[in-house]
């Protein structure tokens, strides 16, 4: 299970929105399952179907993580016009088994759901959200 606060589930929709029309994406930081920071990346694809995340931010990122005791719990990024569930892209770029990934699908945007998957060796298995 992964954990994060209705603060930052709002924070990270509201950043999944400001991008569109084209993907957003970001880190998930914390200890354990508990989320604790959202990091807002830049989709260096600047597209409406993927995400790569700017080398020189991530790398940032992940020294502050270090710096601060945090660890990457996961990675999140918005599907513009899909369900939250992982597109053949995403598992072929799901470089992190120890990570979560967490989809937040925008198709309604009135109504936007977030999802979280371990994605190892290809194989998707559907973690549970728990949002306070």
């Amino acid at each position: 299970m992964i954990s994060l606060s209705k603060e930052l589930f709002l924070q990270i929709v509201k950043h999944c929105k400001e991008e569109l029309p084209d993907e957003a994406c970001g880190i998930l930081a914390g200890k354990g399952s508990a989320v604790e920071k959202a990091y807002e990346m830049i989709n260096a694809d600047k597209s409406p179907e993927n995400f790569i995340m700017d080398p020189a931010e991530q790398l940032k990122v992940m020294k502050e993580l270090r710096n601060l005791g945090l660890e990457m719990v996961g990675i999140y990024h918005s599907h513009v016009a899909s369900e939250a569930y992982p597109s053949s892209r995403d598992i072929e770029l799901a470089f992190y088994p120890e990570a979560r990934y967490c989809i937040v699908t925008l198709k309604d945007k009135n109504n936007p759901r977030i999802r979280a998957f371990r994605i190892k060796e290809g194989k998707i298995s559907e973690e549970e959200i728990s949002i306070k």
